[in-house]
């Protein structure tokens, strides 16, 4: 599909979910995020962030999804979906469309940042005969699915670079991989944060097949250049230099003093939003790889920050979620060992 009628259809989109209203969902406020697919980086950030909650005795549903385009609009339309992960360049073409369409900018208007997240390489897995981004002149080509960031991405990046393939094809990295593998295809996108579990799980041949470098220079100039450490994956004994594109947490402008769905929801986000902040090193620790590279700073231009994220990470916010209790232990002493233990823990402590 052309760019230009991938982002028409993208509006069309948008417009048609302003006449949903938020308020309109129903009232209780079980919480829910937009992911990716199984093998992608998204639904693992997603995984990371529900634990946060699950530690609290909340539930945050990780949904499934094609990707960035899918998850924005479900944030605008999707009863009790208060979190979707979205590329920056998709955030980006959103404003394209609202500064010239003021019906996109009002079905916009109540998406807001939650966090920035971190940078997604722009995976392509070629043939080794195709030696770089240019060489996909002529060849089949699959980008991705349509609601997905990568499909968004590979389009513009295309059309960018003014590269002409033999033929785009709408299929998903999951199912490319064999494709490519089978020769149907030549060469597949995917935007996920190394190491994507996709090219770390499965046994790619590396005689065979490479990831594209990407020294395109207007591509270089339009996304973050990056380059993916040599040995990210077992295939890819080398650096490759490529680019990037941010991942960004997105909610919506729930009014605290709103109906009971808004205030629930804005509750929710604020608390999420507080334990994110408190607990960024175990995250950073325990979590995805990409946590260690989230800057929470870095904050995309254009787009302001949710009111109740601001409130949840005030210092004196205190979350209103319920620590789980751990399950008290059966206890195994003897009498004797539990009368030592008590006259051992009153002198020294315990």
């Amino acid at each position: 599909m052309p760019i230009s009628k991938l982002l028409q259809r993208l509006a069309v989109g948008i417009c048609v979910a302003s006449g949903m209203s938020v308020a309109g969902h129903a009232q209780n406020a079980d919480m829910t995020i937009m992911t990716g697919s199984p093998t992608g980086t998204y639904i693992q950030i997603g995984r990371d962030l529900s634990g946060l909650m699950q530690q609290c005795g909340q539930n945050l549903e990780v949904v499934e999804s094609a990707g960035s385009l899918e998850n924005f609009l479900a944030v605008r339309q999707r009863p009790n979906t208060q979190f979707g992960i979205v590329q920056n360049d998709v955030l980006e073409y959103m404003q394209t469309f609202a500064s010239d369409d003021p019906a996109v900018a009002r079905a916009i208007a109540g998406v807001r940042i939650a966090f920035p997240l971190y940078e997604e390489e722009v995976h392509i897995l070629a043939r080794r005969d195709i030696a770089d981004f240019g060489g996909l002149n002529g060849k089949r080509v699959a980008i991705g699915v349509e609601d997905s960031g990568t499909y968004l991405t590979a389009s513009l990046m295309i059309s960018l670079a003014g590269i002409e393939p033999a033929e785009v094809l709408p299929i998903a990295p999951g199912d490319a991989l064999p494709q490519l593998e089978a020769g149907d295809i030549d060469a597949f996108f995917y935007v996920a944060g190394a190491p994507a579990a996709l090219y770390a799980e499965n046994e790619i041949d590396g005689e065979q097949f490479h990831l594209l470098p990407i020294p395109d220079d207007t591509l270089q100039a339009v996304y973050t250049p990056a380059t993916l450490a040599g040995g990210t994956y077992a295939f890819q004994p080398d650096p490759v230099d490529l680019v990037a594109v941010k991942a960004v947490l997105m909610t919506y402008e729930y009014d605290p003093r709103g109906n009971r769905y808004h205030q629930a929801s804005c509750r929710g986000v604020s608390d999420l939003s507080s334990l994110i902040l408190s607990n960024i090193d175990t995250l950073r620790s325990d979590g995805h790889a990409k946590w260690q590279s989230v800057d929470l700073t870095d904050i995309p231009p254009g787009w302001d920050i949710s009111t109740c994220v601001n409130r949840g990470i005030d210092p004196e916010y205190v979350p209103s979620c319920t620590p789980v209790a751990p399950e008290a232990e059966t206890p195994t002493d003897s009498e004797a060992n539990a009368a030592y233990r008590r006259n051992i823990c009153a002198v020294l402590g315990c």
